[in-house]
């Protein structure tokens, strides 16, 4: 029988993946043998499963070419997403008392795609092991499972720049001239922003081990917390203003860093999504901070910081929360929901339409606009500052419509669940835009989801894993011409 790929690459860059998730185990098997939680067993036997089948895998698809078709890459993103979760579930599975597969499954693919939605009550009473593997997936998920498997694994080389694009929608200028350079460079910038937001934190008056953790969970814009009340539980002012600026930086493009640091930091400033993201955070913290002013009396640092912390975590995608702002009145509740679809730029760690799409959007609506009234006149085809690119254009109108459809119909899967439309709808956007809380009392800043059934979290699952690759790399899977010889 003839294949339309050849499935030995697959499995040999699947089995590498396996392998590398069985490395990172070690490091919470390490910190519970620490504490003394008695939990290690559990990582001991999920990184002895993970690196037994990434064995068997590598040497049964051994022989095989070196060259990824595109088919193959695009199948090759979807299987890692699907597998990277799968492995990360099974030290939570063995690990926590009650959690079903379902939720165990939910919350290792919130973690990997930086969603931060959680099933998870009692995290202060967690083992430290847990803990740290929840911030290990978000940190692993933020700057991509692929494109860590590049910089790991050379034998990814041709289909790995395909890979990157599918991930990180990222059609900018080429940076660096050879792809496994770029991405070393990445990950270089990556590991040291972690290393200082995690100093920052600590001189801000954390402990070591939520430091390392919460810079992991910050830096990835994933939002996870050692803690039932998120950043709330500390209560502390100046670790609030060095998430706001992580979390900003992690919603940058990563190959403006690279650039900045070959040009110097104008560079990342004179990039237009850079300067709409930046325009978007100020505007929209002034607004919350002045309506917490006027309405509520709140002291103008205070509301400053509520507002730059809150509004920051939502626009990045980031999911901290260090109040219950659903209680702040109707006006916040709604800019909020609003915010939850902008998301970073693109080449960043955040989820979410993405600025760059949204720039697009409003400059050819623009055009439009002016053609109404003017319909002899000619005007740019493409965006100041950058040449025309109908396809980039076209690309991001079509995102944007699948986006929103894809949003309308989970939500209305989970009102077929029984659930109101503000959950439902909240739920399906925090999903798809892999933000983390919704509104309402169930999946609010103050809940979680654990309530959800099973179905809901299955259903939940698979948006988190449509947004994380942007959709196209898996509704392409359902076409015919893929499949097609």
């Amino acid at each position: 029988m003839r294949l339309i790929f050849d499935p030995r690459p697959i499995l040999m860059n699947i089995g590498s993946l396996l392998l590398v998730m069985a490395c990172f185990m070690t490091a919470p098997l390490i910190a519970d043998i620490a504490a003394n939680d008695g939990n290690w067993p559990s990582f001991t036997l999920a990184a002895a499963a993970a690196a037994f089948v990434g064995v068997a895998l590598i040497l049964s698809s051994r022989g095989h070419s070196n060259r990824l078709t595109i088919r193959e890459s695009i199948l090759l993103t979807v299987t890692s997403w699907i597998v990277a979760p799968a492995i990360g579930a099974v030290p939570l599975l063995f690990s926590i008392p009650d959690l079903t597969v379902s939720d165990a499954f939910f919350e290792a693919t919130s973690a990997m795609t930086t969603t931060g939605s959680t099933v998870l009550t009692g995290l202060d009473r967690l083992p430290a092991g847990i803990l740290l593997w929840r911030a290990i997936l978000q940190w692993i998920g933020g700057i991509g499972i692929i494109v860590m498997g590049i910089a790991l694994m050379p034998l990814m080389r041709t289909g790995g720049i395909r890979l990157f694009r599918l991930e990180s929608s990222e059609r900018g200028e080429r940076v660096m001239p050879r792809v496994q350079n770029f991405i070393l460079m990445m990950v270089g910038v990556y590991l040291a922003l972690t290393v200082a937001c995690a100093l920052g934190y600590w001189i801000a008056g954390m402990g070591a081990f939520d430091a390392v953790c919460h810079a992991m969970t910050t830096l990835s814009t994933g939002g996870f917390a050692n803690y039932d009340n998120s950043f709330g539980a500390f209560e502390n002012a100046a670790a609030e203003w060095v998430a706001v600026v992580f979390m900003t930086s992690g919603a940058i493009p990563f190959f403006l860093y690279i650039g900045a640091m070959r040009t110097g930091p104008a560079t990342m400033f004179a990039n237009r999504q850079v300067r709409g993201l930046l325009i978007l955070l100020v505007l929209s913290i002034l607004a919350i901070a002045l309506w917490l002013r006027v309405k509520d009396g709140v002291p103008p640092l205070l509301a400053l910081r509520l507002s730059a912390f809150n509004v920051t975590s939502i626009v990045t995608t980031t999911g901290f929360a260090s109040t219950d702002y659903t209680t702040w009145g109707s006006l916040p509740v709604g800019l909020f929901f609003f915010l939850t679809f902008v998301g970073g730029c693109t080449g960043s760690t955040s989820g979410g339409i993405k600025i760059q799409r949204f720039q697009i959007v409003f400059f050819e609506l623009r055009n439009t606009l002016q053609l109404l009234l003017s319909p002899h006149s000619v005007r740019p085809a493409g965006r100041p500052g950058q040449p025309s690119d109908p396809e980039t254009t076209i690309g991001a109108m079509v995102f944007v419509l699948i986006f929103l459809l894809t949003i309308a119909g989970v939500s209305v899967l989970l009102e077929l669940l029984g659930y109101d439309i503000v959950t439902a709808v909240t739920a399906a956007t925090t999903a798809v835009a892999n933000v983390g809380p919704g509104l309402g009392t169930i999946i609010g800043p103050a809940g979680n989801f654990a309530p959800l059934p099973d179905a809901a979290m299955w259903i939940l699952a698979a948006a988190m894993l449509l947004g994380r690759l942007e959709l196209f790399a898996i509704f392409v899977l359902f076409t015919r011409q893929f499949w097609r010889f």
